[in-house]
Parts: C-alpha cells; structure tokens; sequence
C-alpha cells in the first residue's frame, strides 16, 4: 500500500499526509442531496470528485467504506410538497428515484452505504437528549431544541470565523427563547401543514445540522477519517456538525474536512433564483457523459468551476481527437494489449497529490501527440501506451466508449447544428469542384475553415464537421 496519498485538509488548512485512524481501513461520508428539486451539475461534481477519491483510495490498497446521504425532510421539500399537493415523504421519494437515475447515467458509483435522513429521527432524539444531559442544548417552552454555542470553546475551528463573524453567515431564527444568537436548531416543533415525529419536547422535526452528525454517528461510531462536501457546506454546516458531534463525544469529529469549489455559470453562481442552474438531464442531452465529466476535471477540485458553452465545445473536441487516435490505432493495429507503466505511474503520482485530476488529464495531451506519429510511423508499441491509458483513466470515468460510437456520436451532433450559412458554403464549393473550378472550391474551403468549421470530401459527397 503506498503511504504517500496528501489531501488538502480544510481543518488545519494545509495538505496533510493521509493517515487513516485504524491502520488501512477508511471512513469516508460526503454530504449528498436535499430532494427539493431535479439533480443539477453542481450535485453531479460533487458526487463525481467523492466517487473518485474513493476509487482511487481503493486502488491504492485501502478499505472504504464510502457513505452519503439524502436529506429527504426540509424546509424547500415541505414548501414543494404543499405546492403540490401531495405528501412530503411521497415528494422526496419520487424525487430521489429520479436523480438516482440521472446518476446512474452518468456511471457515478452507488456508495457503500445510503443514509436517509427519516429513517434516523429516533437516533437523532437520542443524540439531542444526550446533549442537553450534558448541558450543551436546551428546549424551550415552544417545544425547539438549540444547541449552545457559547458550550463549545472551538467553535470557529473549521471556518476560522470569530464569534461575532459567523453571526454574518447564518440564518437568525426569531425565537425570544434562544439564549444566544448564533445558537442553532437541533429541533424544530412543527408547524401547521408541515410533517412531524413525536419527542420528548412535542411534535416536531430535526434541523438540518444534527441529521448529518447522527447519520454518522450510527454508522461509524465516534470517529471518521474523511468528511467531504461543498465550499458552502463548510459554515455553518459542517461548523456546526463538529460543535455538536464533539460535544457529545469529547473527540475530534474527523480528521480530514475535504471540500470541494462551486459551479459557476458565466461568472455567476449558480442558483436557482438567477434561472441558471444546468440539469443532468438536459447536459446528458447535449454532450456525451464523458465530454462533461473531461470538463469538471480539468481543474483543481478545489477551486471554482466556471461554466460555458466553449468549456464543454473544448472539451468535446479534445475527446473527439483522442477517441481518433484511438480508432485509427485500433483500425491499424487490431486490439489494444499490454502495459505501459509510466502511464500508470505519472496518474497515480498526480492523483497522490490531492487528488490532481487537472494534472493527470494534462498528460493526455502528449501522450495521444506521440500516439498519433507512432501509428503514423507503422509503430505498434503505440497499442501498449493506449491501452494503459484506456484502463487507467476508467478510474476517472473517460475512454469507456467503443472509440467509433463516440466518433459517430459527435459526428452526428456535429452535422445537426452545423448553420445554413455553412451548408450554403459546402454547397457552393461542390459545385465549384466538381465545374473543375479548382480556385474556388479550395477559397470556399478556407473560408469555411475560418468559421469554425471543416469540409471533407467522401465516397458519396461531401461531410462538416466543426473544428
């Protein structure tokens, strides 16, 4: 097992040697889905880099167990539900059935564990009573629950916010009955139209914070080695996870806090009030799985992805190349054997270092530059470089396609969204080629050429396809 793996920890704010707290055995939770809504590219990039860190770490020799959750009961589900009509518990399901779909076309992996946040309310009264036996979280003659920030010396310890900062970042609840501002909910007594579980403190339900700390707790027990999520998650939520997690156990919650950027789109953040939040199914549409999936891991996981149109147009085009390579290899060839082990090598040392996925991509272009004057030059030590290429980035989710789909796929979304204009062009210069009027034909070629776009001549006509 190779010790060398560093992951950039949120909590000491550097990158750390992975060191799991029981030998080879890892314990890993990403925060999943609230079901409010149809799943969109930022829940794909989330559950995407996660999916990978596992992979990789098992690869490396570890045992993982990888959990994530659905927070199946919140305050836009329950708005959505009433809108509706319909039950709450009966909209979060149809809406989890559908985006377990969206994930499974985009060939993310099932988790080792699901975790739903309604099947864990009795394990979360448990875990409130406990905290208000210690004196850390308190009920109020309403029948809520909050926990007491003031109780936890380290609060902040995450974000790296003072106290009268984070007053900044959160959501005040008007209660009279709260102690302190920055106090949070651990339960909420319900109100007219809502769903609810009997307590100790009344009717009610679970705030958002305590369902991912006791999702947790009875999964894994005290500890876990990774907890990942989004930048967004990072205060108050996973803030407030560690509070009340480490107030209940005495011990540090997770030794590594991995976060991942945001998306992006156009320079603004994604939302649904802007009207710009990109659905799975609609990016499943419009490029190939793997063409986006190349897109979102072009960059460090841990920086902000900006999304448009040419980031997705570029990246389909730099796979449209590779999967060339790789039929004309295979067309010259036969099929693909062999290793080559620097290619394994040079991935495997990128990914060590906090999962560089930016890193490991970039050797892609070399490696299909040098492919392309091998199988030029009749050289067929070029099956064993692509090969390992094709087995190794699997990991990542690329080159899974039969190389002559994936051409003829993109060659067809190619030929449908070429303009008049172009087809006018082509028209034209077919015309000129076959009058024998040479000067023209090649004038009208570059011209085309210069829009974007390529004309080639085939056994029956003439093709375009974008550049």
């Amino acid at each position: 097992m190779n010790k060398n793996i560093k992951f950039y920890n949120s909590l000491s704010r550097q990158k750390e040697d992975f060191v799991p707290l029981d030998d080879h055995n890892v314990k890993m939770y990403a925060c999943g889905i609230t079901p409010s809504a149809e799943a969109h590219i930022g829940h794909l990039y989330q559950a995407l880099i996660y999916d990978i860190m596992r992979k990789f770490l098992v690869k490396e020799g570890y045992k993982v167990i990888y959990a994530r959750n659905y927070t199946d009961v919140d305050d836009k589900i329950i708005a959505k539900s009433n809108e509706l009509h319909v039950p709450a518990n009966e909209y979060a399901e149809k809406m989890i059935e559908e985006i377990d779909k969206e994930m499974q076309a985009f060939q993310i992996g099932e988790p080792d564990v699901w975790l739903y946040a309604t099947k864990t309310i009795p394990d979360m009264i448990k875990f409130i009573s406990k905290l208000i036996e210690k004196g850390k979280a308190y009920s109020t003659p309403n029948g809520d629950v909050y926990f007491s920030v003031d109780t936890f010396r380290e609060y902040g310890k995450l974000s790296g916010r003072r106290t009268e900062e984070a007053l900044d970042g959160v959501r005040i609840e008007n209660d009279e009955f709260k102690k302190s501002p920055l106090d949070f909910a651990l339960w909420k007594s319900a109100k007219e139209g809502e769903p609810y579980w009997e307590s100790p403190w009344g009717k009610g339900r679970p705030g958002w914070h305590i369902e991912c700390s006791v999702m947790n707790y009875v999964t894994f027990g005290e500890q876990i080695d990774i907890h990942g999520g989004g930048r967004d998650l990072l205060f108050p939520h996973h803030e407030n996870e560690i509070a009340q997690t480490e107030s209940l156990t005495g011990k540090p919650f997770a030794k590594y806090w991995i976060h991942n950027g945001l998306i992006r789109v156009n320079g603004q953040k994604m939302s649904k009030s802007l009207g710009n939040s990109l659905l799975m199914k609609d990016l499943r549409r419009d490029y190939h799985i793997e063409v986006i999936k190349f897109a979102l891991l072009q960059n460090s996981y841990h920086t902000d992805i900006n999304i448009t149109d040419k980031l997705f147009e570029d990246s389909e085009k730099h796979l449209y190349n590779f999967y060339k390579v790789l039929s004309e290899a295979e067309d010259k060839f036969g099929k693909f054997s062999g290793v080559d082990a620097s290619v394994g090598e040079n991935f495997d040392d990128a990914m060590r270092d906090d999962l560089n996925t930016s890193k490991a991509i970039s050797y892609l272009f070399n490696i299909f530059k040098d492919a392309k004057e091998k199988i030029k030059n009749g050289d067929k030590s070029v099956m064993t470089t692509l090969n390992s290429v094709i087995n190794t980035y699997s990991l990542l989710g690329l080159f899974k396609e039969n190389p002559k789909t994936f051409i003829s796929q993109v060659d067809e979304k190619m030929k449908i969204d070429i303009p008049n204009e172009i087809k006018d062009l082509a028209e034209k210069r077919w015309q000129a080629k076959k009058e024998k009027n040479f000067a023209l034909s090649d004038s009208l070629r570059d011209e085309i050429q210069s829009k974007g776009y390529l004309v080639k001549d085939t056994r029956d006509g003439y093709e375009i396809t974008k550049i």
